[in-house]
């Protein structure tokens, strides 16, 4: 069957996810950094921001709880994220030449309200999509199978017609137990050859 729907995680597949620079721009180094990474990035409390369900003072509260002599720091990174995401230059022209080829596109991201408002320079690539889903908008991450089969319902497309990118390989079980092609992104040009073998089958 042939591929008619190209899906894309965003961080680090359509974006950079810089969060070791964001730290390094808010002054965070050494010992101090790598409590901040233990109480973040590093604790599965983490993905509590892009599920959406907790507020974000809620959020900031257990992670402070973690590291307590790093609350301010904690506070700080999370509530001004400008710099966390970044934009890839390859992102936009990707979308608009499988668009131009017939193909629908669509992005399914673990992502938080934040960080969507903070890094929207990171997103300007999706208004050239045909939709996709935010995980804090659905109130479900990755790699619940339901956020998956949300994005299928949403916009009527078959899992086998659809391929699904994401750098994080635990992601990629739940599409493929649905149908859906996958591919584990490691770099751009592996993404980009993958696909296109995927797309001349």
């Amino acid at each position: 069957m042939a591929i008619k729907n190209v899906i894309f995680d965003i961080g680090n597949v359509m974006t950079v996810f810089a969060w070791e620079q964001h730290f390094k721009n808010h002054g965070i180094t050494g010992e101090t950094f790598e409590k901040v990474k233990r109480a973040t990035v590093g604790n599965p409390v983490w993905n509590e921001i892009d599920r959406g369900v907790l507020s974000l003072e809620e959020i900031i509260r257990k992670m402070s709880a973690i590291e307590p002599s790093v609350a301010s720091e904690i506070r700080e990174i999370m509530t001004d994220m400008r710099g966390m995401v970044t934009p890839e230059d390859f992102a936009i022209p990707w979308v608009q030449e499988l668009k131009a080829r017939g193909l629908n596109v669509y992005y399914l991201s673990n992502f938080s309200e934040q960080a969507r408002k903070d890094c929207a320079d990171a997103l300007e690539f999706t208004k050239y999509t045909d939709g996709g889903v935010f995980s804090y908008l659905e109130k479900l991450i990755k790699p619940d199978k339901a956020i998956y089969q949300l994005l299928l319902d949403r916009y009527d497309l078959v899992a086998e017609e659809s391929v699904f990118l994401d750098d994080t390989e635990k992601n990629l079980k739940p599409a493929q137990e649905l149908g859906i092609h996958t591919i584990h992104v490691l770099h751009h040009e592996q993404a980009v050859e993958e696909l296109e073998a995927l797309l001349n089958q």
